[in-house]
């Protein structure tokens, strides 16, 4: 009876949003799910997506659980020193005007720590940033651009000073850095993607996906990219057999669509 009405949610879910929760691991998705469900104080799944249907807090609630909506600025900062030396000198010879584009963004700290970097490096003037998520709450607060301290713990010191505009009891981010990146909803699983991309960014997202999802996602972000263009993923999420996706490693966790 419970898989059936887990199931039951999924189809009127997908019926609803065109969001395809089959897609993600199941056991995480459902252990998640049951958590807010109860939380929320609905014996099933069914009566819980009558009230997701008719309260708009409550779907976005259900929206931001499934989406995990944790992110920091530098995150792996290691990783964002070789973007900076190493990658972006690479793509700007060969393009001289970046189109970037930061998937599943979350509340926002990729794509402004990528804005940052291009700013310092003098190439933000000719180059575009898109951003996108499926969570609208989250592209919210993205726009808004306020953020704990916790959040910006592994900023350079002289960015903190130089991007970010400190409150009472938060940040916010300098409007020089909020102008350069387009804010917009994407379901990387069902929408279509734009191409002609000289870098993606898609960092801890596809853990949750299953290896069918992985596997199309791949070969979507493939397409996406210019030959030469780079795919830089998460620490968890290394390709193991990149070549069947036309890539070639160019560092860790960096992955250079083959020319």
């Amino acid at each position: 009876m419970e898989d059936k009405d887990f199931l039951g949610f999924i189809a009127n879910v997908k019926r609803m949003t065109g969001i395809d929760l089959a897609l993600y691991k199941e056991a995480q998705m459902k252990r998640r799910l049951t958590s807010l469900r109860q939380k929320r104080g609905y014996d099933t799944f069914a009566s819980y997506f009558e009230a997701l249907a008719k309260d708009q807090a409550l779907f976005y609630e259900f929206l931001d659980r499934m989406t995990i909506n944790v992110s920091e600025f530098f995150r792996n900062p290691g990783r964002w020193e070789v973007l900076a030396s190493k990658i972006l000198p690479r793509l700007m010879q060969e393009s001289r005007r970046l189109k970037c584009w930061s998937a599943a963004c979350s509340t926002g700290e990729e794509p402004y720590t990528l804005t940052m970097i291009l700013l310092e490096k003098d190439y933000m003037k000719e180059s575009s940033m898109l951003a996108t998520d499926i969570d609208e709450g989250a592209i919210a607060k993205a726009k808004q651009g306020v953020y704990t301290e916790r959040s910006l713990q592994d900023v350079p010191k002289q960015l903190v000073t130089k991007y970010f505009i400190k409150d009472a009891m938060s940040y916010r981010i300098a409007d020089e850095v909020k102008r350069h990146v387009n804010f917009r909803r994407h379901n990387l699983l069902a929408d279509p993607f734009e191409t002609g991309f000289d870098l993606i960014i898609c960092r801890n997202v596809m853990i949750y996906f299953t290896e069918e999802a992985k596997h199309e996602l791949y070969q979507k972000f493939s397409r996406a990219l210019r030959p030469g263009g780079v795919l830089f993923v998460g620490s968890t999420e290394q390709i193991f057999q990149p070549q069947q996706y036309s890539f070639e490693p160019e560092d860790t966790f960096f992955y250079r669509k083959k020319v």
